[in-house]
């Protein structure tokens, strides 16, 4: 007797789904996370009377190496925080479209770099917190890639970047009061050493490929 056949039911993606699974959409996800993440902070530092603010980089305290993982998640107020949220959004957005590696590796270098440069550098007695850092970093990470990667587009996406916040130059350097430009530039240079690390490995991963005797045509995939 022969088994009757059977069938699967496989309902279509929508297209909102089809999104979420896409590029954009995870992009879209892990920015919005992380902007969902401050906020509630913020909520929450505002509800405790602003004590969640001490917990912020405080140099040369040893209580204050807590702040260079906690800072960038932390804000002074709300009009702090409105400053950074479209900063934010945008760039972390742009360095997710390449993936989570990208996000993981910018970030930490910033966070790491930019922490360990303000407890060493800032001045006493002071608290550091805001996003701010990681602005520099994704923005220097962002400039900088293009070239050490030698992706066209990147480039692109750098020179673009650059113009779009080119504003944020003059925070590298001290003269606002209450504002962390040691936050600001150890955040930079943090961005760029990710930038530098991520192009070093792009090399290696290429040196590996010809030392296998592999063409561009053996391993380019389409997009």
């Amino acid at each position: 007797m022969s088994t009757p056949a059977t069938t699967t039911d496989r309902t279509p993606a929508t297209g909102a789904s089809r999104f979420l699974h896409s590029t954009g959409g995870k992009a879209l996800a892990t920015s919005g996370s992380f902007l969902v993440v401050i906020w509630v902070v913020m909520i929450a530092n505002s509800l405790s009377g602003y004590r969640i603010t001490g917990y912020g980089v405080v140099p040369r305290e040893i209580e204050g190496l807590r702040g260079i993982v906690l800072a960038p998640f932390i804000h002074v107020d709300y009009n702090h925080i409105l400053a950074n949220t479209p900063a934010c959004a945008v760039l972390l957005f742009l360095i997710a479209l390449s993936g989570q590696k990208a996000v993981w590796l910018s970030s930490v270098f910033t966070v790491l770099v930019g922490g360990v440069g303000i407890w060493l550098f800032g001045p006493a007695n002071s608290v550091h917190v805001g996003a701010s850092i990681l602005v520099y970093g994704w923005v220097a990470y962002l400039v900088f890639r293009g070239f050490v990667v030698k992706s066209v587009w990147q480039i692109v996406l750098g020179i673009v970047v650059a113009l779009v916040y080119a504003g944020l130059f003059w925070g590298l350097f001290p003269g606002n009061p209450g504002v962390s430009w040691q936050g600001h530039l150890f955040g930079a240079l943090g961005g760029g050493l990710a930038a530098v690390v991520e192009g070093r490995r792009a090399t290696a991963a290429e040196r590996t490929v010809s030392a296998a005797g592999q063409g561009p045509a053996d391993y380019t995939q389409r997009i």
